[in-house]
């Protein structure tokens, strides 16, 4: 199971605010009426998102846009597959098949091997509801980082087209001189059209998605759980996260990692990311978590991975230390 890339369907309803608030009306039947729609413009009845995690473990996701179903499995190397973690369906609670801990592991070893993936993220956004918090957690820890995987949702933004000849490029240039008044006019040189905002979701709807739900529904201690095969799942996803740590190109700048982790402070984050550069460290899921615009909690996973923290500490220790 190696890298999956965004599937175009996944990609597109990723894109539709009511697919993460419940908005989006299921995709209408075909009749004879109106004939089918062409393929292209078909919204997908069904989507199977597939997310590797490591050593032949995986997560599934089935999404029923028609009846409103998800469902949460697990793939284990000697199964073609997934066995199920988790069931929901129109107002019913979410199962809490994974405890918060387990799905930010995932999320941060998926990350390391793919990295159109980043975290946060897409996947826990969509698959946080299944990882409610429970007593043992730190609510605002929670609800910060399914902030930031909400407010990473970002819309395609098309190149945008210049708006006359005095922002045009080489190809599209217009007069060197400054045109008749009739040919200044927009109809000659019309400006772009307004486009969509490229953040998926208001500040709004973030702040509503990311608070931590009070009803959910246990399911881990069911006799057809897979306890061991998830178990195994987190225990190989913790050796690869710390092994990643292990590689000779962060050596030199590992000291500075656990300085950052110790106080809290990312305002040297910029160093650190010097010091990966200049030891020929290259892997994009590292420098584009440490990269401006720095995101704070991309950040936090990140040098927790390689000052060999453990995970969410340094991001608590930001939390605190940040006013209000």
């Amino acid at each position: 199971m190696g890298a999956v890339p965004v599937s175009e369907a996944l990609r597109r309803l990723s894109e539709d605010p009511g697919f993460w608030t419940g908005a989006t009306s299921p995709p209408p039947h075909p009749d004879a009426a109106t004939g089918p729609l062409p393929q292209e413009n078909r919204a997908p009845a069904e989507l199977r998102v597939s997310l590797p995690v490591t050593a032949g473990y995986g997560l599934v996701l089935e999404i029923d846009l028609v009846a409103g179903e998800r469902t949460l499995g697990l793939r284990a190397p000697a199964s073609s597959e997934p066995i199920q973690l988790g069931w929901t369906g129109t107002g019913r609670p979410y199962p809490a098949a994974l405890r918060w801990w387990e799905l930010d592991l995932c999320a941060r070893v998926i990350a390391l091997e793919d990295p159109t993936l980043p975290h946060p993220g897409l996947v826990v956004a969509l698959l946080s509801p299944f990882a409610p918090a429970t007593p043992d957690d730190d609510p605002a820890e929670i609800a910060a980082v399914r902030a930031a995987a909400y407010r990473a949702l970002r819309r395609d933004a098309p190149p945008t087209p210049p708006a006359g000849p005095e922002t045009a490029g080489p190809e599209t240039a217009g007069p060197e001189q400054d045109p008749l008044p009739i040919f200044a006019d927009d109809r000659w040189w019309p400006r772009p059209q307004p486009q969509h905002p490229p953040r998926v979701l208001d500040e709004a709807t973030v702040s509503a998605l990311a608070a931590p739900a009070d009803v959910h529904l246990e399911v881990r201690g069911g006799r057809r759980f897979p306890r061991a095969e998830l178990a195994d799942l987190v225990r190989r996803a913790a050796e690869r996260l710390s092994g990643h740590a292990r590689d000779d190109c962060y050596a030199a700048a590992r000291p500075l990692a656990r300085n950052i982790a110790g106080t809290g402070d990312l305002r040297p984050v910029p160093r650190l990311l010097a010091a990966l550069t200049e030891a020929g460290c290259d892997h994009p899921t590292v420098l584009d978590a440490l990269s401006e615009p720095l995101v704070d909690l991309e950040a936090c996973w990140m040098v927790e991975t390689l000052a060999g923290a453990e995970p969410g500490s340094l991001l608590r220790r930001h939390l605190w230390a940040r006013p209000g």
